[in-house]
């Protein structure tokens, strides 16, 4: 009996970790006998995948801690590059993390000319550094895109065939949406405000004393019990609990996606860091005020970036729905400003909620799962 084409999968980090094991059950579904090589964390290790490497050695964000580990970086680049030119797979497919997985498909595609190769997770060519969209061509044969908007973006910058297969999220919507009586109306009762300060040390750091400034500017001038709710991931946790203690009002720290959910589910308003929890509360119709605040030397750089807003779900929905303060302008004074018209039935909030209303329909998939789509254009992308 012949065996099924082997494909080769590389992740760097979590999401990509999450995303992989959910494309190799899908494929499996799609390819009889499909094998996998690759790197990978823990959820594709569970699908069968012996890692090359552990994948946590290439989680490293931000441009000082890259710097710093650099050369065991550019090491486990070389190690897997040769890895893949050795397995001669059918296909490489690489799992966000373009800093890791682009080097790695460069030099494949220089010794395997003819190798497939996918990239599962658009790299954000249409904010900053759009040129890279175009010098993906020579390496990269067809894009697998999370965000509805990725598709005309690459076609706008001359980047390679490109297919919106959908964000992971879609496949959360219930978990994340209230059910009858779940979320009082915005008038009755205390208000529940959700707070997001972010999942990475920098972001918790900078961001949880203008939160907190917000939050008792907000409590003042409404005369309104608050009832805070702020989920937090077990790392960054010691310093959420160390930032809330100067609080005006003391939150629920909440721990675990269920806790999370539930918290999302009753929320009437919220204040979160810039990231992908912008498109989670949109798709939860919870309205938002969204801050962010990165290092001085970050700072020097933002003047590269091509879009005139960083807010996820503002880019999905097309329009600037959503208010964001960056760097200076994410004061305790301004955020609450920002909240306040937020936290009754106002015209400011009517309009949030309006546009949440359109994001199913931007989203849509037709009924596949993200992970059925993706499988769909690998298994059409190398021709099976």
């Amino acid at each position: 009996m012949s065996s099924g084409p082997l494909l080769y999968l590389v992740a760097g980090e979590e999401s990509g970790d999450a995303l992989g094991a959910g494309l190799m059950t899908a494929l499996r579904a799609r390819i009889p006998g499909v094998r996998f090589l690759g790197v990978g964390g823990e959820r594709m290790r569970a699908q069968g995948l012996d890692s090359l490497f552990p994948m946590d050695e290439m989680s490293v964000m931000g441009i000082l801690p890259v710097l710093a580990r650099l050369p065991s970086l550019l090491r486990r680049i070389s190690e897997t590059a040769a890895a893949v030119i050795a397995a001669k797979p059918d296909a490489l497919i690489l799992i966000d993390s373009p800093d890791f997985t682009h080097r790695v498909a460069r030099r494949a595609r220089k010794r395997l000319p003819g190798l497939t190769v996918i990239n599962y997770v658009s790299p954000t060519v249409w904010a900053w550094r759009p040129g890279r969209a175009k010098a993906m061509r020579a390496y990269v044969d067809h894009v697998m895109a999370l965000k509805p908007f990725e598709p005309a973006a690459h076609l706008r910058l001359g980047g390679p065939p490109c297919t919106y297969v959908g964000h992971p999220l879609i496949e959360r919507v219930g978990a994340l949406r209230p059910a009858p009586g779940e979320r009082r109306p915005i008038a009755e009762g205390p208000l529940e405000l959700l707070v997001l300060p972010g999942s990475r040390r920098s972001e918790v750091r900078r961001l949880m004393a203008p939160f907190g400034e917000a939050i008792g500017r907000v409590q003042a001038a409404l005369g309104r019990e608050i009832r805070l709710t702020l989920p937090a991931v077990d790392h960054v946790l010691p310093l959420v609990e160390e930032g809330v203690r100067d609080w005006p009002v003391a939150p629920t720290i909440v721990r675990g996606e269920a806790a999370k959910h539930e918290a999302f589910r009753k929320a009437q308003v919220a204040l979160a860091a810039s990231g992908t929890v912008t498109l989670e509360l949109a798709l939860a119709g919870i309205p938002m005020v969204v801050a962010y605040k990165v290092s001085k030397l970050e700072e020097q750089l933002m003047f590269l970036l091509t879009i005139d807003t960083i807010v996820l779900a503002n880019l999905v929905l097309g329009e600037k729905a959503i208010p964001e303060f960056i760097q200076d302008a994410c004061r305790g004074e301004t955020l609450a400003d920002a909240l306040l018209p937020l936290c009754a039935d106002t015209p400011a909030r009517r309009a949030q909620e309006a546009a949440f209303a359109t994001i199913d329909a931007i989203m849509d998939l037709g009924g596949e799962t993200p992970s059925e789509a993706a499988a769909r254009v690998v298994v059409e992308t190398m021709g099976l």
